[in-house]
């Protein structure tokens, strides 16, 4: 029986293509990244290469790919975000290549951000904050001011990372515009960094909000045990809100019961906590109801650090 490269020589341009295989062996032969899967796999030999060219070739060629990367979203590879990657097997004496995809750095990163995003959930708040990163020093040294503040801030972080949830969360009080959303948020990105999923919640329009949610029950229940379960619930912008009794007693107050002594709530606040009593304690329909200001407060405050933001109104700066 003729052999495969006797067949190829006696077909018209047959010797030309036999030509053109020896040499893309004899260059693949000399690439360095197949020289070192010789030292890798002594094993091998030129036999298996040559068995498995086309192999080798994608193993090169992507390599070389990743190397020149243009971008996850210009990857040139077949499969985006993933590169070749050759080991060896030997099966009944003979060696025989063995491929598979990897994933690359940049789609490793990209999923990780993505479970990170898909772990963190923002109802009425600004999401460039929450997606446009941070660093401890933007966090640190933006605003000498508001130093103080964020080094406590870092210091909740690590404790969580290292001791789990705390039972305690955060009450960040300060003027207009001194960063306290900003601070929460990279809060909430790095734990999510760690695996904890979180929300954080405007109030002024979470309140109004709720208020259509009467009339659709099922939506109503769904989001108040989604804010009963996640690993942490930052309300933002405290006090802000136009309260009503059913709001505060039967939404607010059913949260932070479920809530006290299993996972922290973090708020941030205009307020100091004794001006948010005197908050919770009016409403537009009963009045001045100070018992019911009281008993929410006392779902707030005994479960909180009070944290100080001190420093300017960065609001409309450029």
């Amino acid at each position: 029986m003729e052999s495969l490269g006797e067949m190829l020589k006696s077909w018209p341009g047959g010797k030309s293509m036999t030509d053109q295989a020896q040499q893309k062996l004899g260059e693949l032969m000399a690439d360095p990244l197949v020289e070192r899967l010789f030292v890798k796999h002594p094993e091998l030999d030129e036999r298996a290469v040559r068995m498995n060219m086309n192999r080798v070739y994608q193993y090169v060629k992507e390599y070389r790919n990743c190397s020149n990367c243009p971008g996850l979203s210009q990857c040139p590879n077949d499969f985006e975000g993933h590169y070749t990657l050759l080991s060896c097997e030997t099966v009944n004496d003979q060696v025989q290549l063995i491929d598979r995809k990897v994933s690359c750095k940049k789609f490793i990163a990209k999923r990780s951000e993505e479970q990170i995003k898909n772990r963190i959930r923002s109802f009425y708040v600004d999401e460039t904050a929450l997606n446009n990163g941070y660093s401890a020093d933007e966090i640190l040294f933006n605003d000498p001011k508001r130093t103080e503040a964020a080094y406590q801030i870092l210091a909740y972080i690590d404790k969580t990372k290292e001791e789990g949830l705390q039972k305690e969360g955060l009450y960040l009080a300060g003027k207009f515009g001194t960063g306290k959303t900003f601070l929460m948020c990279y809060l909430l990105h790095e734990l999510a960094k760690a695996g904890y999923s979180g929300a954080i919640v405007y109030m002024p329009e979470f309140v109004e909000d709720l208020k259509s949610m009467m009339h659709d029950q099922a939506k109503l229940r769904e989001t108040v045990e989604m804010m009963k379960e996640t690993d942490l619930l930052i309300f933002d912008d405290m006090g802000a809100e136009n309260l009503n009794p059913w709001v505060r007693d039967h939404v607010l107050g059913s949260i932070l019961n479920y809530r006290m002594n299993r996972k922290p709530t973090l708020y941030t606040s205009n307020y100091e906590l004794d001006a948010l009593e005197k908050h919770f304690s009016f409403t537009s329909k009963d009045g001045d109801e100070q018992h019911k200001g009281e008993r929410l407060m006392n779902r707030i405050k005994p479960y909180v650090q009070v944290v100080m933001v001190t420093g300017e109104n960065k609001r409309g700066r450029k």
